[in-house]
């Protein structure tokens, strides 16, 4: 997973960076994954790739906006070879899977296309989520609660202060699919 992911969007990126440094121009759109960016169960090695690739991308962004480059990634919802695999042996479960059935790579396409145009020249690193007739836009990871002890922290005082002041703003740990719990639109 993370030989083809990561690695692999890093060599070619890299390939073409050269290229797109020398015509002062270019853009690169990778491919992430909600998986990454929320989170699901029984696919840390996936995950981890797709979220090194939004952190690769917005490096590229960062890097090379002084050649007028820009790199954005999308995390598309569809069904593929990849979602067949999930289960569906309630009612439940199979009310999920043709809603996920339903949710078709051609709508993914528009996104791509999009941030490839100079219609998308002040668009860069960001990170769009594509589900079906919805264009979601991820936030990236920003400090939201700090403590401060003047003399310094041990793992006493942080068990004591810091663990319990800073509980209340934890990330929930859910999955991708109780985040958007909402049928696609």
């Amino acid at each position: 997973m993370i030989t083809v992911h990561l690695n692999g969007s890093f060599f070619v990126s890299r390939a073409a960076a050269e290229h797109y440094r020398k015509q002062e121009s270019g853009t690169f759109v990778h491919i992430s994954s909600t998986s990454g960016l929320i989170g699901n169960f029984g696919q840390a090695n996936y995950s981890a790739a797709k979220l090194g690739i939004t952190a690769l991308s917005k490096s590229i962004a960062l890097d090379m906006k002084r050649y007028n480059v820009r790199s954005n990634c999308i995390a598309p919802f569809a069904w593929s070879r990849m979602t067949q695999s999930i289960p569906a042996t309630t009612p439940e479960q199979q009310a999920r899977l043709a809603k996920i059935q339903a949710m078709t790579p051609d709508k993914n396409a528009p996104m791509a296309v999009f941030l490839s145009s100079d219609a998308a020249k002040d668009v860069t690193g960001q990170v769009f989520g594509t589900r079906m007739n919805e264009i979601i836009l991820f936030s990236s990871p920003r400090p939201i609660r700090i403590v401060h002890r003047a003399d310094g922290w041990t793992p006493e005082s942080i068990a004591q202060h810091a663990a319990p002041a800073l509980q209340a703003a934890h990330m929930p740990l859910d999955r991708s699919g109780e985040v958007f719990d909402w049928d696609p639109l």
